[in-house]
């Protein structure tokens, strides 16, 4: 150490004699500014082994040396360390990169932490402790590198004035800006915090350095209009500088899908409502009603609000227990015969219809009925004037004869089997146990055909029944009486033998 270094003020000896080994850097200051004692350390990180190099004052130090944040912006006058113990203030961990005005190769990085302590005897201690982070792995750098690569958007600003200092690409990506047009721009010209009601209280947050909750908001875009967007600030302390961290999530895709959703459900809603057939939607489980339209109120004489929460058997349907059982089970079926009885006692005859669905993954059953009650009158006035025809066929041909006993006995049953009958024995038994919710390896294995093979004939039954799709054509044997029973059997006789 040198004469200069080592030649104590008295009042600073004992404190002297304690830092003068240390590995740190330590410059003590008086309280009038005057740099009274620095230790080898502290010298030697500033090139020299003389005090008065220093300076000895804080504006005499900023004339010899250069002090940056490690972003590369000069630190201001009044907040060079040594400036800021003068005026008694203390600060920790300022991350500062150390030049020589007179030597251009001259680079030190340091840590710097400020210290007032007040000692027995009155005196007044200011202590300015410098670590030596030169050659060490630079922990600003990383967090600079990872804010560049953070794909979520996000921009730093200055507290002091508002304005960017840095922004990633993820930001420039979302709003169409150019880097230039973003830097050096207010927060409040770029009106990061615009939209949303509380606004006002976000502004006022940020205006005391204090961090913003996450809330929903719009920022500005380079081609014009807005975008939704979830903002939130964070203060942050970057090489000693306030600045408020303003980090944004994209919510315009989800924002177009919600208003799709709403549009959606609102077409739904509308058709379900205005429907002219009975419906309702139910709980799969009990059959509760959750909502029923405007016609099956009407049909059984209440309003729709009296519906909802109430068993559908108990509103008035009469059906078989085929049909509760697979309104319970959530299977679909089709035009099955039922009765509604209204609260007045009047009865409608009705098919009923069912299909099962999922909203918000739970199972529900949507259930339509069609009024037949009309047309049921009309075959039965058909079928009376047909036996009082018939009562006396003197005047009639038997031809004609003939063509009244078939309208008094319609025969769709021999159409489901003209169309069944082009199905050959096996394309049934395929038929079947795809009622019986097989796939093609299940039904190979009950057949014992080749895969190849069972895909043939759903081919040729597809092409028969003119249906494109296995749900189809389950709909359409379940229709004709097919429910995949007959295959079990016959399989299970196979097995046997």
């Amino acid at each position: 150490m040198t004469e200069n270094a080592t030649a104590p003020h008295a009042r600073h000896q004992h404190l002297q004699s304690i830092a003068a080994g240390l590995n740190e850097g330590i410059i003590l200051l008086e309280a009038n500014g005057t740099i009274a004692w620095a230790n080898a350390s502290a010298l030697g990180l500033h090139g020299t082994d003389k005090l008065a190099d220093l300076g000895d004052t804080p504006s005499g130090y900023r004339k010899r040396y250069v002090l940056s944040h490690r972003n590369h912006h000069r630190v201001a006058a009044r907040q060079y360390p040594l400036d800021r113990l003068a005026a008694a203030e203390p600060f920790e961990d300022l991350l500062l990169d150390l030049a020589r005005k007179d030597d251009k190769e001259f680079v030190r990085r340091v840590r710097a932490s400020g210290l007032r302590l007040q000692g027995g005897d009155g005196a007044d201690y200011r202590v300015l402790i410098l670590h030596d982070q030169t050659g060490r792995p630079d922990p600003g750098e990383g967090m600079e590198r990872a804010f560049d690569a953070n794909p979520a958007p996000a921009l730093l600003c200055r507290l002091h004035d508002l304005h960017c200092v840095k922004v990633n690409q993820g930001f420039l990506e979302m709003t169409g800006w150019t880097r230039e047009a973003v830097l050096g721009k207010s927060a409040v010209e770029l009106d990061v915090l615009g939209g949303g009601e509380d606004k006002e209280l976000a502004i006022a947050r940020l205006s005391q350095g204090l961090a913003i909750p996450p809330r929903e908001g719009l920022v500005k875009l380079a081609r014009g209009g807005e975008k939704c967007v979830i903002a939130f600030g964070q203060p942050v302390d970057p090489d000693g500088v306030p600045c408020m961290l303003f980090t944004f999530i994209d919510m315009d895709s989800r924002k177009r899908a919600e208003l799709a959703l709403r549009g959606s459900e609102e077409r739904y809603s509308q058709a379900f409502r205005l429907a002219p057939a009975p419906m309702a939607l139910c709980h799969a489980d009990d059959l509760h009603v959750q909502e029923a339209n405007d016609a099956f109120a009407a049909a059984i004489g209440a309003d729709v609000e009296g519906c909802v929460g109430v068993p559908l058997p108990e509103l008035g349907l009469h059906a078989s227990e085929d049909i509760a059982a697979s309104l319970k089970g959530s299977e679909g079926f089709r035009n099955r015969e039922a009765a509604l009885i209204a609260r007045d006692g009047a009865q409608l005859d009705c098919l009923v219809s069912a299909a099962p669905v999922k909203i918000g993954g739970v199972p529900h059953v949507l259930v339509l009925m069609q009024d037949i009650t009309e047309r049921r009158r009309s075959e039965t006035e058909l079928l009376t004037a047909i036996e009082a025809v018939m009562q006396d066929t003197s005047s009639f041909s038997r031809g004609i004869i003939e063509k009244l006993a078939q309208l008094r006995q319609p025969a769709p049953a021999t159409l489901d089997a003209a169309e069944l009958a082009q199905l050959t024995s096996r394309e049934r038994e395929v038929l079947g146990l795809m009622c019986q919710g097989h796939d093609d390896d299940g039904i190979a294995r009950h057949l014992k055909l080749s895969r190849n093979t069972v895909r043939n004939h759903v081919a040729t039954i597809y092409s028969k029944i003119g249906v494109h799709r296995r749900s189809a054509a389950i709909v359409w044997a379940r229709d004709r009486g097919i429910t995949g029973r007959e295959a079990a059997r016959k399989s299970d006789k196979r097995g046997q033998g």
